[in-house]
């Protein structure tokens, strides 16, 4: 049997093309690796080789999904290959979405293996982790050399139609499937076993492991709103008219933090929404729907409120990963501490 030939899909940074400048960049494809490809072609040791490289900017992507993905997909088609590689995305939340979309559609369309590789925190996980193999990376390119390794000799199991072991074993993100599997010793004796582990303190591996959620106790209820300062933030994308700090539309990278002074109305003229993801029709029409200032203005008249903090803080919560968020809010939240706000409202889409 000759090699598998393969497809590698890469963004615009990785095919050295530019960073956020060029994130825009229509699909294109070249012949041959491309930038990581080189690490895989080695770590494909003689099996398989790329035959090309399909490259997409991570914004013209997310912006165009349907359009790109079709125009991906006959790039793809026409080197034939027997299987594709996406990434790795690392934490790059934008790309992340691209290289599952990719993978999925690969799979779906062309019924052959496609094989990515994220960070355990970016959006993509959550959103193609059943449909899609994604091998589990560094938070960033610093994790490339282990990364590639393993994204190859999952893709090459694939190809060949060999069984996979499990997540842990072969190094990708659970899917949330199960599987019935015989065992030598009956469920009571390996959970006693487990627990007589546990309180020795030696190490174990549970069989079923439970989600690990974030529990952040609620902050005690305002005594008094009649004196009390309230802050506007959105996870919305609210933002002046052009965009000024380019949010962008999807996986956020950054916040915005926007004056209200004298402002009791959000217009059409000078607001709009930055967010991907959901339709800004009415959103740009009445910016209040989204980010409520004339309601709150409303209240700050009535003496409901004590008054509306000067500033209000904005970003896009579309596709942006757990990460990115906390640590937006953990920097929101010192500023309006320091500027003696004691109270939020926080609204979404």
């Amino acid at each position: 049997m000759g090699k598998f030939k393969v497809v590698h899909y890469i963004n615009q940074f990785f095919a050295g093309l530019g960073g956020e400048e060029k994130a825009d960049l229509p699909p294109q494809d070249r012949e041959g690796p491309v930038g990581p490809g080189m690490a895989f072609n080695a770590a494909f040791a003689g099996e398989a080789e790329i035959v090309g490289t399909v490259i997409c900017g991570d914004s013209y992507f997310n912006e165009h999904q349907e359009e790109a993905k079709a125009d991906i997909l006959d790039r793809i088609k026409k080197y034939n290959p027997d299987f594709v590689v996406a990434g790795p995305a690392f934490n790059a939340g934008r790309y992340g979405m691209a290289c599952g979309s990719v993978c999925k559609a690969v799979k779906e369309t062309l019924n052959i293996p496609a094989v990515t590789g994220m960070f355990m925190e970016n959006p993509g996980v959550e959103v193609y982790k059943k449909d899609v193999y994604i091998v589990e990376t560094a938070g960033s390119a610093a994790g490339m050399r282990e990364a590639v390794p393993k994204m190859a000799k999952l893709a090459l199991k694939l190809a060949k139609g060999e069984a996979l072991g499990t997540p842990s074993e072969e190094g990708y993100i659970p899917r949330g499937i199960r599987k019935n599997v015989f065992v030598e010793e009956y469920g009571a004796k390996r959970a006693v076993d487990m627990l007589v582990k546990k309180i020795k303190g030696e190490p174990f591996a549970t069989e079923y492991p439970m989600p690990n959620f974030d529990r952040v106790p609620p902050a005690p209820a305002v005594k008094d709103l009649s004196k009390t300062t309230v802050a506007l933030v959105t996870s919305g994308g609210i933002v002046p008219k052009g965009n000024p700090d380019k949010i962008e539309a999807s996986s956020a990278s950054r916040f915005g933090k926007y004056d209200l002074e004298g402002v009791d109305y959000l217009t059409p003229e000078k607001f709009q929404t930055a967010h991907g993801g959901y339709d800004p029709t009415y959103a740009n029409q009445d910016p209040n729907r989204v980010l409520p200032v004339d309601v709150m203005r409303e209240l700050e008249r009535e003496g409901v409120i004590g008054k509306l903090h000067r500033y209000y803080y904005a970003t896009v919560g579309n596709g942006t990963s757990v990460a990115s968020a906390r640590k937006f809010a953990q920097e929101i939240a010192k500023e309006l501490i320091a500027d003696g706000v004691q109270a939020v409202i926080l609204t979404s889409t």
